[in-house]
């Protein structure tokens, strides 16, 4: 092996040792216990709220607030996946995470853009709705698709030190 070829190999090795402990750093964790009593806790609230709601509900409304305490489980759920983890997920955590964005994204866009039809709001509140629901899906987008090569750069990275020299 050349000089050239083990400077790169070292500096690999120091960029993926650099980016592992940057994602099991108490930092990092830190934002995943807020994620997850976040979710939790929002959860908790909308659940409370409604076993205390006199009477019952109007169906649109039990839906709703399903729906919202199903969305605080799953990043609750989603955080506790991460902060169980004790390997390195090599942005596998990001890749879900932009998922899961993804998928209440479109779930709250189309969920918006149904109830300000249905309501009768007119052709702008279903256009404003619709809009932003679009702008959340393609934020969500942008993120699994950062995600997802974050993710191909780092196993890119471990693989090519796994090589025999």
């Amino acid at each position: 092996m050349s000089e050239r070829d083990r400077g790169a190999r070292r500096e690999a090795s120091e960029e993926l040792r650099r980016v592992l402990a940057a994602e099991a750093s108490l930092r990092a964790r830190m934002r995943h216990v807020a994620v997850g009593l976040a979710g939790g806790c929002g959860a908790a609230l909308i659940a409370l709220l409604w076993a205390t709601e006199p009477g019952p509900l109007p169906l649109r409304t039990r839906v709703a607030f399903g729906g919202l305490i199903a969305v605080g489980l799953a990043w609750a759920a989603f955080a506790g996946w991460v902060l169980s983890r004790r390997r390195p997920l090599f942005a596998r955590d990001r890749v879900l995470g932009a998922r899961l964005a993804l998928v209440v994204s479109t779930a709250t866009g189309v969920a918006g853009t149904a109830l300000a039809a249905v309501r009768g709001t007119g052709a702008a509140g279903v256009l404003a709705a619709a809009s932003a629901g679009a702008l959340l899906v393609a934020a969500a987008g942008v993120l699994l698709a950062r995600a997802r090569s974050r993710r191909r750069e780092l196993l890119r990275l471990r693989d090519s030190l796994r090589e025999e020299p």
